[in-house]
């Protein structure tokens, strides 16, 4: 996977070796259950529109709505902190449709529904557990530097 983000050394005076920095260490469980989740809910999603509860007989075109998720996979499975961070933004529309469809269907798109916004949920949980400690590795930096 990603070898672990070393934040830069602190400036020190001329003459004085820099000040070791800790590697960033983050949970690898949560990242693979990020990458389940995201996989889980492209599968949901497509498995949904075209055979479980289409919103027409046949399947429909909201389909496509895997498609932004299919982008981010590659970043996530790499475990890559930037595309967990926007992919974490991008799955809250997951969410929110899951919640609004799930008040407002009725039968197995319903069940589906409150599915999609659960997986939205776990996903978004494990995204933001990986990220954080690199974001405060980064926060501690900046303020070492500045």
């Amino acid at each position: 996977m990603n070898a672990p983000h070393v934040p830069p050394a602190r400036p020190t005076p001329a003459g004085t070796p820099p000040a070791p920095v800790a590697p960033v260490t983050a949970p690898r469980g949560l990242a693979h259950g990020a990458s389940a989740a995201l996989i889980a809910l492209i599968v949901l999603s497509v498995a949904w529109e075209w055979w479980l509860a289409p919103l027409r007989p046949g399947g429909s075109a909201l389909v496509l709505k895997a498609a932004p998720l299919c982008l981010a996979l590659g970043g996530v499975l790499r475990h890559r902190v930037y595309t967990l961070q926007w992919a974490s933004m991008l799955v809250l529309l997951y969410l929110a449709e899951g919640i609004v469809r799930g008040m407002t269907d009725g039968g197995l798109s319903a069940s589906l529904s409150w599915l999609e916004a659960a997986l939205a949920i776990v996903f978004f949980v494990c995204a933001l557990g990986y990220v954080a400690p690199y974001k405060r590795a980064a926060k501690r930096a900046k303020k070492a530097a500045g």
